[in-house]
């Protein structure tokens, strides 16, 4: 008889095991030892050290296909969680993953990633025209502007190349990946897999979301005032005297950062790449190299090959203040909402997700302008679903915030940059204070400058 009964461990047994070399998680009340996939996980250690000794079947569920499973035999430690338990959340939350598996809308992403990519063809060939063989300061402020309009594109089909299968083939997938992030932007794979996981799986935490972490520029909560440390960069983020400058103004400053977000996010991304190993091993750090020397040769030549240096200083700027308008989407969907500190808790995924993001509305006809970020929500509740389903699973997400009580925030384009601005805003009088918490005369001033 006792060689047939299950072998358990506590909840608080099993969170000792949260160490790099002895790293456990449960699911479904299974204990998977998974120490020595740590380095070999395709989305990277990050999210594995970030929920290490929890519970973790939602996250596992929204970044995996069934057909995982089959290698999780591999890493079963013969242990069963002895207190188990699923929320009614988690249980209705598993539901929709299998109604949607069931439909077989994962497998289903359409058309948009051929018809990006032949847009993203004809911006490169119009862009190299207007510049070699085309006159005049306006042509030439046009194909700057065409550059960042390509990058958005590159970014989108990057971004859902990143999340699940787009081409009719992996090894298609991969190329395209490689084309349009590293070859076409600049933008490191290895560093976009390592940052974009860890944003997913930590959705508007202050210490673990790299996403919210904008200091010294940006701060979107005075809990940043304590100089907290960022567990993603593993460093401490002071907020000293020169983060108190920039945060003053913030709410003034806020469009021009992120205007420049596009050159930080290349230059870091590339620095990561040669400097962090295990950030880029994944991705083939040699072809990730080879990508980046493809994207400095095309855009420097086509910098070189305008007039004068008024032109080509004006083409940078033209192409790093168009792309500037994707961060900026980005930004509305998580920058007014929930934040929170303290380590990820694995058994809370769908109430941490719906609070920490924002849905913008808009009509049918205007999806194309927001590329799918417009459903944030539903995003981050199924990163695996291709971005031409999110309307059809909306209402299903809503019902199901409804039934539990919890928050599906939506807001119109406009209303959410208020929302962030305020949000900001908020953020500058507190960090004002810190400084001169007496100046009345210039809070009145400030607050409704």
């Amino acid at each position: 008889m006792s060689s047939v009964m299950k072998k358990c461990i506590t909840t608080d047994e099993l969170k000792k095991h949260d160490k790099p070399e002895d790293l456990w998680i449960s699911i479904q009340g299974k204990v998977y030892d998974v120490s020595d996939w740590l380095k070999d996980h395709p989305g990277g250690s990050y999210p594995l050290l970030s929920l290490a000794g929890q519970e973790v079947t939602d996250a596992f569920v929204a970044f995996h296909p069934a057909s995982t499973r089959n290698i999780l035999d591999n890493f079963f430690t013969g242990y069963y969680l002895k207190d188990y338990s699923v929320s009614e959340v988690s249980k209705d939350y598993r539901k929709l993953v299998f109604e949607f598996s069931k439909m077989g809308l994962f497998d289903k992403e359409g058309h948009i990633g051929f018809v990006t990519l032949v847009l993203i063809a004809m911006l490169f060939a119009m862009i190299f025209y207007g510049v070699l063989f085309c006159e005049g300061v306006i042509v030439h402020f046009i194909c700057g502007s065409l550059v960042g309009i390509m990058w958005i594109h590159c970014g989108l089909i990057g971004h859902d190349a990143g999340h699940y299968t787009i081409m009719p083939s992996s090894w298609l997938n991969k190329f395209v990946f490689f084309l349009t992030a590293n070859c076409l932007s600049g933008v490191s794979i290895g560093w976009w897999k390592w940052n974009h996981n860890a944003h997913h799986i930590a959705c508007n935490n202050l210490e673990y979301d790299p996403d919210v972490q904008y200091v010294p520029f940006l701060v979107v909560s005075s809990k940043f005032f304590n100089s907290l440390t960022s567990h993603f960069y593993e460093k401490t983020l002071n907020f000293n005297s020169l983060s108190r400058f920039f945060v003053r103004y913030q709410h003034w400053t806020f469009y021009p950062v992120m205007c420049s977000a596009r050159l930080v996010m290349v230059v870091q991304s590339q620095t990561m790449m040669l400097t962090k190993k295990n950030v880029s091993r994944r991705a083939g750090r040699g072809q990730e190299l080879l990508g980046v020397i493809v994207f400095w040769s095309w855009y420097s030549f086509l910098v070189s090959c305008l007039p004068n240096w008024g032109e080509r200083i004006m083409f940078v700027l033209a192409s790093l203040l168009v792309t500037g308008f994707q961060q900026l989407q980005f930004s509305l969907n998580h920058l007014a909402s929930s934040v929170y500190v303290g380590k990820p808790i694995g058994n809370d995924w769908f109430e941490k997700q719906t609070s920490g993001t924002l849905d913008i509305s808009c009509p049918h006809w205007m999806d194309w302008f927001h590329g799918g970020t417009q459903f944030q929500i539903e995003h981050h509740l199924f990163p695996r679903l291709p971005r031409c389903h999110f309307r059809k699973i909306s209402p299903f997400v809503k019902e199901l915030c409804r039934k539990h009580n919890l928050p599906y925030n939506c807001s119109s384009f406009f209303k959410a940059n208020e929302m962030v601005i305020g949000t900001l805003r908020k953020a500058a009088l507190e960090a004002r204070d810190l400084t001169n918490p007496k100046n009345l005369v210039w809070e009145a001033v400030y607050t409704h400058g």
